[in-house]
């Protein structure tokens, strides 16, 4: 018995040192929405590549949306375990700066490459992108060009969206509508009605639903074909290029001011606008990245590329969302 004492032993004060030294490190809490955090989205490899960096231990608490993440930070207060969030846009950061829940990230915007100008010393952008109808170009042989196309298009032709209240998606496609139309966007709506499938709470259900062939279109982004043909060789997925241009989303993360990892926090800020960080996004979150970094791979260079980019100011949005909200919800009867 005593030969097999020693080993154990050992074995269980290596395993000691090990939960001591794992102990003894800092750990950052990031919230973020549930397709980032996924084994197959950017969190393992951004903790893989930071973990080295700062000899922490970075944990991704994933919610169910970006929306998602303000509202857990909202109601946890000062009591957050969250050091970071990540996954926000510029249609929230008016409302998310509101709430006085953040503080400034101390990065340097410097190597910032975005079609718009950046300078805000609380949200950093992390990548960027174009909302978009993505189909399948072996069932649609001719998609619609443009907002009014769309809306003359036969009424069983069907289409996915997502709940603005829940969905970033939802909430661009939206702000994509009213900038387009104005007031008359309740006629817009109204119109559209009959060739909504379903509203769904997020965007993998709706893509999920538009995968299996439920709908002609759902709504996603411009990068989405660029997934299908990186990861799996199919080129028969298409964003539909609308000449009335595209919304834009910029993601950002912000640091969390309740966050008792401050320094850590501003120091995963200046990360991630690094290459070791950028470089990551393209292929795992399907997005533009934000900063500079290598070059993007094939596939990308395919694309649609809006001619007219479209963006609403944060303040705008946070000043009109509630009324545009229910003026969505009184047109389409959800």
């Amino acid at each position: 018995m005593k030969r097999f004492i020693y080993p154990l032993l050992s074995a269980a004060i290596m395993l000691s040192a090990a939960t001591t030294q794992a102990a003894d490190k800092p750990k950052l809490v990031i919230y973020t929405y549930d397709a980032f955090a996924a084994d197959w989205g950017p969190a393992p490899a951004v903790k893989k590549a930071f973990e080295p960096v700062c000899g922490c231990e970075v944990q991704f608490v994933a919610t169910d949306s970006s929306i998602g993440i303000l509202r857990k930070i909202q109601l946890e207060g000062a009591s957050t375990k969250a050091d970071i969030a990540l996954g926000l846009d510029t249609n929230l950061t008016a409302i998310a700066r509101d709430t006085g829940l953040f503080t400034e990230h101390g990065a340097s915007s410097a190597s910032l490459k975005l079609p718009v100008a950046w300078n805000d010393p609380v949200f950093m952008p992390f990548d960027y992108g174009y909302f978009s109808f993505v189909y399948d170009s072996d069932k649609v042989k001719s998609a619609p060009k443009s907002f009014d196309e769309l809306l003359n298009m036969p009424e069983d032709f069907k289409i996915v969206i997502q709940d603005p209240r829940s969905s970033t998606p939802g909430l661009g496609l939206l702000l994509w509508v009213r900038q387009i139309y104005g007031d008359k966007a309740p006629e817009v709506w109204k119109k559209l009605k009959p060739r909504i499938l379903t509203i769904t709470k997020g965007w993998s259900e709706a893509y999920g639903l538009f995968l299996k062939g439920e709908a002609e279109m759902a709504l996603s982004y411009t990068t989405s074909p660029a997934y299908h043909m990186i990861a799996e060789k199919k080129h028969n997925y298409r964003a539909a290029g609308f000449t009335d241009g595209h919304y834009m989303q910029v993601e950002v993360a912000a640091v969390v001011k309740a966050s008792k990892q401050k320094a850590l926090a501003q120091k995963f800020m200046a990360f991630m606008v690094t290459p070791a960080f950028q470089d990551i996004i393209p292929t795992t979150n399907w997005m533009y990245p934000a900063a500079a970094g290598k070059a993007l791979p094939g596939g990308f260079d395919k694309l649609h590329t809006p001619a007219k980019a479209l963006l609403m100011s944060g303040k705008d949005v946070a000043k009109n969302r509630k009324a545009w909200v229910q003026e969505w919800l009184d047109s389409v009867g959800k």
